[in-house]
């Protein structure tokens, strides 16, 4: 009994506050290795892609530089308004940078892009490491395998809205756990790119899921993950007319070119190999949430029937998540079958590092850059240029531009035909005043003659249309041959003195 009365006493006593065991403060050093790693990881990558844009990153450059001036949401500044940039906030985040010159704007894109991508990997890094549950070396795997990832390496310095897409995927999948911040972030990521609307929807539930919440909670989710897109969607419908964006319409696809897209997406990003683990995924509800919503946004990929971007650019916002799902499952993994896992995808990400697109694409910037700086003094004197690449024609001129591929201009967006085929004949042009056209010819021109423009390959049906049109010919003589790199270059020309 006396024992039994000391026992009592001992449990019932008030317990004494006691510093922290020694082996918690020594985690410390481990979680800021890892997120070292995982930083470096964003980092080192994106560095050897420096080289890398599109010609869409400018395209926003020009509008966020029209921001900034208080010209407005135009492209051309005496121009309408217009719904050229798809990702409806990238502008106005881009404008308190835009006070520069198109290619210095350009330039900070890229870098606010690295710090994003920076950011999201220390942050991911750090989470892995947590994940003590999973060998070490099975954690190290999946960010060696994202640093071989081509297409997140290139599209974190693309100078495109994709890097801080991908930052915010990534932080809304480390919050998991916490179903309300999770549909927060996951739905401003679907105002960026408004095809992962379905991703943030799908990733808000099963983290509710996951973390068993009541349903009224779990529909607060949903209306957290969908009102960002729903904003963009009623400013649209204000502003112009029609809640999609607009290169909906100017860049209609077909079903097998996003299925091909989507499969082949899921191939060059390394990380959807690491999660083909269904039995280990079963046992962790929170990276089968994961890869559940990565499954719908792939399958959202095909039903908006992919990209004609490289490197597989609508894919990769999901990778660094797909990696952390990975590490999540390898906890309830037999670790030969991680092992094998990760040694597939490595060798895969090898053999892909040895094609010749990862040179050409570092080139890609530099290339760009000379073709804008020798074309600013030939189209000094032009009022209005058409072209089928906007892009870098923005950066070379402050005329106004007609979009032959309408995907700054709703009139030729309307038009029959796809990205590269809209029904742009001589007429349009003449009424659009334009004194200045630019076509693509990628094998360069006969014999390096300008003068035999005409007899040049033009393989975009809108350009070589024109090129054969009788009153273009006419109307239009070639004045000069503007070189883009190891790929062809442009045919400009000029209308003929009345």
């Amino acid at each position: 009994m006396q024992r039994i009365g000391h026992e009592a006493g001992r449990l019932l006593a008030p317990r004494r506050s006691s510093p922290p065991a020694p082996f918690s403060r020594a985690r410390w050093p481990r979680r800021l290795a890892w997120a070292a790693l995982g930083a470096l990881v964003a980092v080192v990558p994106a560095l050897r892609m420096w080289g890398f844009t599109v010609d869409d990153a400018l395209i926003s450059v020009r509008y966020a530089r029209h921001l900034a001036a208080g010209v407005g949401w135009r492209f051309d500044a005496a121009g309408p308004t217009s719904d050229g940039v798809t990702p409806l906030p990238w502008p106005v985040v881009l404008a308190p940078l835009a006070g520069a010159e198109p290619l210095a704007v350009l330039a900070r894109a890229k870098a606010l892009g690295l710090l994003a991508s920076a950011a999201a990997g220390a942050a991911l890094g750090a989470a892995i490491g947590r994940v003590g549950a999973a060998p070490w070396w099975g954690r190290a795997a999946a960010l060696a395998i994202l640093a071989l990832s081509v297409p997140v390496a290139a599209h974190a310095v693309s100078g495109m809205e994709t890097a801080l897409a991908t930052a915010l995927a990534t932080a809304a999948v480390l919050l998991v756990r916490r179903p309300r911040w999770c549909a927060i972030v996951a739905g401003t990521t679907a105002a960026f790119r408004p095809e992962m609307a379905a991703w943030a929807v799908t990733l808000a539930v099963c983290a509710g899921v996951a973390a068993r919440v009541r349903p009224a909670r779990a529909a607060a989710g949903v209306a957290l993950a969908l009102a960002p897109f729903a904003c963009c969607a009623l400013v649209r419908l204000a502003a112009w007319g029609r809640p999609a964006p607009l290169a909906l319409l100017a860049k209609p696809g077909d079903a097998t070119f996003g299925l091909t897209y989507a499969a082949v997406a899921c191939v060059v990003t390394l990380a959807p190999a690491l999660v083909l683990a269904p039995f280990a995924l079963a046992r962790s509800r929170e990276a089968l949430a994961i890869v559940l919503a990565a499954s719908v946004h792939v399958a959202a990929i095909v039903v908006v029937r992919g990209d004609w971007m490289p490197y597989a650019r609508l894919m990769v916002p999901v990778v660094p998540g797909l990696s952390y799902a990975a590490v999540l499952a390898a906890a309830r993994a037999h670790p030969l079958a991680t092992a094998a896992r990760s040694l597939a995808a490595a060798c895969l990400g090898v053999a892909l590092l040895g094609q010749g697109a990862v040179a050409d694409g570092r080139r890609v910037g530099a290339d760009r850059r000379a073709l804008v700086m020798a074309a600013r003094p030939a189209l000094a004197p032009a009022r209005c240029v058409a072209a089928l690449d906007v892009g870098w024609v923005g950066a070379a001129t402050e005329a106004d531009i007609v979009d032959l591929a309408g995907v700054t201009d709703l009139e030729i967006a309307s038009l029959p035909g796809g990205h590269t085929s809209k029904r742009v004949d001589a007429i349009l042009l003449r009424a659009r005043h334009v004194d200045a056209l630019l076509l693509y010819a990628p094998d360069g021109l006969p014999g390096g003659d300008v003068a035999r423009w005409l007899e040049a390959s033009y393989p975009r049906v809108v350009e070589a249309r024109l090129a054969r049109d009788p009153v273009v010919a006419r109307h239009f003589s070639a004045t000069d041959w503007l070189p883009l790199g190891r790929r062809g270059g442009y045919v400009l020309l000029r209308v003929r003195s009345p």
